[in-house]
C-alpha cells in the first residue's frame, strides 16, 4: 500500500458520523432548554443575593459618645488658632575663638552640660607667652627712667657740678690777672703780639666754660624738665597697653563658656588650626562648640497673613509636639516679626516656652494652639452646658457642617452650627444636646441611612 492510500484512510476514520450522532440523541429537545433556563435562573437568584448581602452590609465606623460640659466652653480658652513649626533655642551660640591657633586640648562632647566661665577648649599659647614676657621686659625699663626722672638729680651730683663751678671761677679768674699782666708788658713792647693774644683767648674760654658750668648747676637745681617727665610717663602708658593687650591674646588661648548651657555641636578636634578670619568648608574651622540655655527654648512659626491678626504680643499658647503629644506646655507669644515674607506670604513668629523641661530639644516638631483672650468674671454670661466633640467628626460640604448620628444601627446625617474651638475639640452651638452616639472620621462614601457597626478594636 502506497504512502498517499495509508494517509486518505488515516482521514476517513477522523471524520464525525453525524447519522450515527442523530440516531443516538433520542430525548425530548424541551427537557434541555428546561435544564439550562433553571441552571441560568439559579446563577441570577444567587448573584442577587449576594448583591443584596453586600449593598446592605453594615459599614464598620468609629463611634464616639457626645457628653455636656457644664462649665461652659471649659476651663480651657477658646482655641483662634493652631500652627505647626519647630522648637529653637532662644539664643544659639557659635563659640569662636578670639585668637588664631592650632587645638591642644578640648574637654566637651555634645550633649554636654557645661558652667559660665568653664573652659571648654585650649589652643598652643608658646608664642602668646613669649610676647607677654617682652612686654613685660620693655615696661620695666621705661618704669625705671620715668622713676629716675621724677626723683630728680642726687645731692652728690649737685655738689660735683657746684665744684666744677668753682673750678671754673677759679680758671677764670686766674687767666683774667694774666690777661692783664700780659697786656701791660705788650703794650711796653716787651712781649709780642702774639702772646697778648693767645691770653685773650684763654680768658674768653674760661668764661665760657664758667657760665657752661652755672647754667648745669642751675639745671641740677632745678631737676629734670616737666615735658621730658611727661614723654616717659607717655610711653610708659603705651607699654602699659601693649602689655594688656598681648596678654588679652594669651587669655583667650583658653576657650571658656559664656553662660550655663548645653553643648549642642563639637566643631573642632584636637590638632586642627582655628582661625579668626574668612573659612571655607576645608581647612581652618571658624568656631568650636555651638550651645545653647535649653531652659530658654521658643517655638518659631511661620503664620499666614490671612490668619495673622488674630494673634498679639503676649497672647496665650498651648504647646505641643509630635514626639511626645500627651505633654503639654504653656507659651506665650514673645516675638512677632516686624516685617512678612513675601515669598511665603507668611509672618514669623516665636512663643516664648515658659516651662520648657529635659523632654524638649531644638528642631522637634511643634504646635500651638493660640488662645482667644480671656473675659473678665464680671464679663462673662450664664450659657447652656457646652457640647464639645472631636473635630474629625464634622463633614464639611460646600460649607454645610454636618455630623453622622447612630440611631439603630444607621448613620443619620444632621445639620449642625458650630462654635469656638478649643484644646478639647469643637463646640457645637446647634444640634446636639449631649450623649448622643456620633461617627469619628466618617468614610467618604457613607450617606444618611447607611448601615452601621461600630469598628473591632485591635
Amino acid at each position: 500500500m502506497s504512502e498517499k492510500t495509508q494517509m486518505d484512510s488515516g482521514l476517513k476514520g477522523l471524520r464525525i458520523d453525524r447519522t450515527q450522532r442523530r440516531g443516538k440523541n433520542t430525548g425530548p429537545k424541551w427537557a434541555r432548554r428546561w435544564i439550562i433556563t433553571g441552571i441560568i435562573i439559579l446563577l441570577l437568584l444567587g448573584g442577587a443575593a449576594s448583591f443584596f448581602k453586600m449593598v446592605n452590609k453594615a459599614t464598620e465606623v468609629e463611634i464616639f459618645r457626645v457628653s455636656a460640659n457644664i462649665g461652659g466652653s471649659g476651663s480651657e480658652a477658646g482655641v483662634v488658632l493652631n500652627a505647626a513649626g519647630y522648637i529653637v533655642a532662644h539664643h544659639k551660640i557659635q563659640l569662636t575663638s578670639k585668637v588664631i591657633g592650632k587645638v591642644a586640648w578640648i574637654g566637651v562632647e555634645k550633649g554636654n552640660l557645661v558652667k559660665s566661665g568653664q573652659v571648654l577648649v585650649r589652643l598652643e599659647d608658646a608664642e602668646y607667652r613669649a610676647q607677654v614676657e617682652d612686654s613685660k621686659g620693655n615696661l620695666a625699663s621705661l618704669q625705671a627712667q620715668l622713676k629716675e626722672l621724677e626723683a630728680g638729680f642726687r645731692p652728690e651730683e649737685i655738689s660735683r657740678a657746684s665744684a666744677e663751678l668753682d673750678q671754673a671761677k677759679a680758671d677764670l679768674q686766674f687767666a683774667g690777672v694774666n690777661y692783664d699782666r700780659i697786656k701791660n708788658l705788650q703794650n711796653e713792647g716787651v712781649l709780642p703780639k702774639q702772646e697778648y693774644d693767645n691770653a685773650e683767648t684763654r680768658l674768653q674760654s674760661a668764661k665760657a666754660r664758667a657760665a657752661a658750668l652755672t647754667r648745669s648747676l642751675e639745671l641740677y637745681q632745678l631737676g629734670p624738665r616737666k615735658e621730658q617727665i611727661e614723654a616717659v610717663q607717655g610711653r610708659v602708658e603705651q607699654a602699659k597697653g601693649i602689655l594688656a593687650l598681648r596678654q588679652t591674646y594669651l587669655d583667650s588661648t583658653l576657650i571658656r563658656a559664656p553662660i550655663t548651657g548645653t553643648i549642642l555641636e563639637r566643631a573642632v578636634e584636637v590638632g586642627e588650626f582655628v582661625t579668626t578670619s574668612f573659612v571655607g568648608e576645608r581647612g581652618a574651622k571658624g568656631y568650636v562648640v555651638s550651645m545653647a540655655d535649653l531652659n530658654d527654648l521658643q517655638v518659631e512659626l511661620d503664620i499666614s497673613q490671612d490668619d495673622f491678626a488674630k494673634l498679639s504680643m503676649g497672647q496665650k499658647a498651648m504647646v505641643t509636639t509630635d514626639a511626645f503629644p500627651d505633654r503639654k506646655y504653656e507659651g506665650e507669644i514673645a516675638e512677632l516679626s516686624p516685617e512678612a515674607n513675601r515669598q511665603k506670604a507668611t509672618v514669623q513668629v516665636k512663643v516664648q516656652i515658659l516651662k520648657p523641661d529635659s523632654w524638649l530639644r531644638p528642631e522637634m516638631n511643634a504646635r500651638a494652639a493660640f488662645q482667644a483672650k480671656e473675659i473678665p468674671e464680671s464679663e462673662k454670661k450664664s450659657s447652656a452646658p457646652a457640647i464639645l466633640v472631636p473635630a474629625s467628626a464634622i463633614r464639611d460640604q460646600s460649607g454645610k457642617k454636618t455630623i453622622f448620628i447612630v440611631f439603630n444601627g444607621k448613620a443619620v446625617e444632621k445639620a449642625v452650627k458650630l462654635g469656638g474651638s478649643t484644646v478639647n475639640g469643637v463646640e457645637v452651638a446647634e444640634g446636639l444636646v449631649g450623649g448622643e452616639e456620633i461617627v469619628l472620621n466618617p468614610p467618604q462614601e457613607l450617606k444618611d441611612g447607611s448601615r452601621i457597626a461600630p469598628k473591632k478594636q485591635g
